[in-house]
């Protein structure tokens, strides 16, 4: 009986060797296939300010979003540089931010910067983290002291004309009149409409040349 226990504990010892180099593996191999100013894009949701968005910006039947920050790697560690509601201009642990999308049932893009724009990087980056700390802009008008998360992504690679200005439109799509969740939430606030203002949404920002869609993360 003693070999066959014997043989039993070096099996399982076998087992979670095999296992823990595994982890290791897929740990080393997900953090290695993201590269510094990397882009990831927040999927919408069907309701609420989320879907809210989305309406009035999606461009296409696979881009989606409602929310935009870009990858930092230093070291072993990565981080997501982005404008949220909650901390507003922040620099978050990747698996952190990952973690709350997953809790909120949304999915994570990644995009990345196409080879003949990826000079600019360093500087994006650099200019990423001279915004943190800026409030999150609650009212989507561009405002020099408060950003929301395409705004800062369109600011830090702005010098690299990654992305561009547009008119925004609160237009619903299926009527042709202003959004009636946009309606009320300018209203309530006091504010016109900004139809035609300059600013920019995450599924325009996706929607550049100058990127291209990578993986689900």
């Amino acid at each position: 009986m003693k070999p066959i226990i014997k043989n039993r504990k070096i099996f399982r010892f076998f087992i979670y060797c095999t296992f823990f180099l595994l982890f290791l593996g897929c740990k080393n191999s997900y953090s290695s296939r993201l590269e510094n100013g990397d882009l990831v894009f927040v999927t919408a949701k069907s309701n609420g300010l989320s879907g809210a968005i989305n309406n009035v910006t999606q461009k296409t039947e696979n881009a989606s979003f409602d929310h935009v920050g870009i990858v930092e790697k230093e070291g072993k560690d990565i981080f997501v540089l982005h404008a949220a509601p909650k901390g507003g201009s922040q620099k978050q642990k990747l698996n952190d931010f990952l973690k709350e999308q997953k809790n909120d049932s949304q999915k994570v893009v990644l995009y990345r910067l196409k080879p003949e724009f990826k000079t600019g990087i360093p500087e994006a980056i650099k200019r990423a983290n001279s915004m943190l700390g800026k409030p999150y802009n609650f009212n989507y008008i561009l405002d020099e002291n408060s950003y929301y998360c395409s705004d800062f992504v369109e600011r830090a690679f702005r010098n690299e004309h990654v992305f561009t200005l547009e008119p925004m439109s609160f237009l619903d799509p299926k009527t042709g009149k202003t959004n009636i969740f946009w309606e009320k939430f300018y209203s309530d606030k006091n504010l016109k409409v900004p139809e035609g203002e300059p600013g920019c949404n995450p599924n325009g920002l996706a929607a550049s040349v100058k990127i291209e869609r990578i993986r689900e993360l």
